[in-house]
């Protein structure tokens, strides 16, 4: 079964890598800085908070 959602188009940013907020703070304040979705995932171990993209898949610590 295929897919029918439109692709968007991102800026090609590593999303096997966790960024670190700090350093990388968001382009556009609560939106994925690869792809502009404004959905996320989130989860916390040993007190870091990461949060991840949920049509791309970019991560950040918070």
């Amino acid at each position: 079964m295929e897919d029918n959602k439109p692709k968007r188009e991102t800026k090609g940013i590593d999303t096997t890598v966790v960024y670190d907020f700090k350093q990388y703070p968001d382009e556009i304040s609560g939106r994925c800085d690869n792809c502009g979705n404004t959905l996320f995932k989130s989860s916390v171990k040993d007190f870091i908070f990461l949060r991840e993209c949920s049509e791309c898949g970019m991560k950040k610590s918070i």
